[in-house]
């Protein structure tokens, strides 16, 4: 047996407790062939496994199982997941919980979220800087400036080679220890796409077209896409700089897609893609990953779930990601659960700054969060009204968001009237996140 299998073996004896820990895990070894190394805070048990030939297996096949008791190591749970299939590898974390298991899919997640970029900064600029100190970038995504065309958001994504790249890049990366052209960065994993399977995409005959200007109209987009087949768009849809392009027939849809991809609308060179249908059990959290949640849709005045059409907006999956939250690929959702304070529990004063981003569920509480983390002014929200042809009042928030370092302001108000004093609020919120 390999050196590094025994002290790899011999070590994790010594931290279970019992040299016939360790031996169990020599046995397990002998028996299977297998390799195990520990390294980075992990033990991996394989990868490749004896006599494995070819690439490993791609990407959709690995699983995360999390929660497993502090006691069960690897030559218990081998035997239990080889019931499913043979094992490629298998990685083994050193801290565990003490509950029932959870397994879902692994998120083989190959994109890290990149914010507080100079928006004055190119593509080119950027990839060549990551490609400086990370390994195996495959590509840098930048969105340009809803308002200013020359300039970024102030934020990118870039694409690594595997997920393991992006692993060691995002350590390499974290702020503090990297400042490219002199800033302090914000790091953190981007969320996946949202996968659609291909069937639900061959129905879809509504196009996504984002990167326009925020003057042009929706009556010149729809002229626009209907220059190369006059009468084929039934309607569209703009909201600030991206919108949703419906057509009759999703052949026409595809076709314009592949036309208009590129060209230039009020000297915009826009991007066209499908637009991916709306996962009805999405929640606000989601607007960062290019889903709206329901109530959200209809205020914000999104297309109806019938339509079969979702924005993807390419901004980052959560906003723990542009805060640089510690958060995992796949963030859980709000606990809203309740529970007693028995006697004797110690209560801690704190501010609520220093809680995750998971602890808040409305968006006014994510925006002041958003502003303090960015050393902004907390936001000012100035209420307007007015009186529906039936009488009723109807409401609208206006929010300034000031600038403390450069003393500038911006001012963002939603499109759509609420009723009660509660949605205006939290939809002028939404509305400010979602274009920040």
């Amino acid at each position: 047996m390999h050196e590094e299998n025994k002290a790899a073996a011999n070590g994790c004896g010594k931290i279970r407790s019992g040299a016939q820990n360790g031996a169990a895990l020599l046995a397990l070894m002998e028996k299977t062939g297998y390799s195990m190394v520990q390294q980075n805070g992990q033990r991996k048990f394989g990868g490749p496994p004896p006599g494995w030939e070819g690439p490993p297996p791609p990407r959709g096949c690995e699983v995360f199982v999390g929660k497993i008791p502090r006691d069960m190591y690897e030559d218990e749970l081998v035997p239990v997941f080889e019931r499913a299939g043979k094992i490629y590898e298998l990685r083994l974390m050193m801290e565990f919980s003490g509950k029932f298991i959870g397994v879902c899919v692994s998120l083989d997640n190959c994109r890290l979220f990149i914010g507080a970029i100079p928006k004055d900064k190119k593509k080119e600029e950027i990839l060549n800087e990551m490609k400086k100190v990370t390994e195996g970038v495959v590509d840098v995504i930048v969105y340009p400036n809803a308002t200013d065309k020359t300039k970024n958001r102030g934020f990118a994504f870039v694409e690594y080679e595997s997920h393991r790249a992006a692993a060691m890049a995002r350590r390499r990366l974290i702020p503090g220890t990297f400042q490219p052209w002199g800033h302090t960065i914000q790091v953190d994993w981007a969320d996946p796409e949202k996968v659609v399977d291909e069937e639900t995409m061959q129905r879809v005959k509504v196009l996504y077209v984002r990167n326009l200007m925020i003057s042009t109209t929706e009556d010149k987009i729809k002229a626009e896409f209907n220059k190369f087949k006059p009468g084929v768009v039934e309607r569209v849809k703009k909201l600030r700089d991206y919108a949703f392009v419906h057509f009759f027939h999703r052949e026409d849809a595809v076709a314009a897609m592949s036309i208009m991809n590129g060209k230039c609308i009020d000297g915009a060179s826009i991007e066209v893609t499908l637009a991916k249908p709306v996962n009805k059990e999405s929640s606000w959290k989601q607007h960062f990953n290019g889903q709206i949640s329901p109530s959200s849709e209809n205020l914000l005045g999104f297309p109806n779930k019938e339509d079969g059409t979702q924005k993807s907006l390419g901004k980052p999956a959560s906003l723990s990601v542009r805060l640089n939250g510690q958060h995992s690929p796949s963030p859980p959702e709000v606990e809203r659960s309740t529970y007693p304070i028995f006697p004797g529990i110690k209560l801690t004063p704190i501010s609520m700054y220093s809680l995750k981003l998971s602890h808040f569920s409305s968006a006014v509480m994510h925006l002041d969060y958003f502003c303090h983390k960015n050393s902004w002014a907390p936001p000012e929200y100035c209420l307007y009204s007015t009186t529906s042809q039936d009488g009723k009042i109807l409401l609208v928030y206006k929010v300034l968001i000031s600038s403390i370092a450069d003393d500038s302001q911006s001012y963002f108000m939603p499109e759509k009237l609420c009723t009660t004093v509660e949605d205006a609020k939290e939809l002028a919120a939404q509305f400010t996140l979602l274009h920040l």
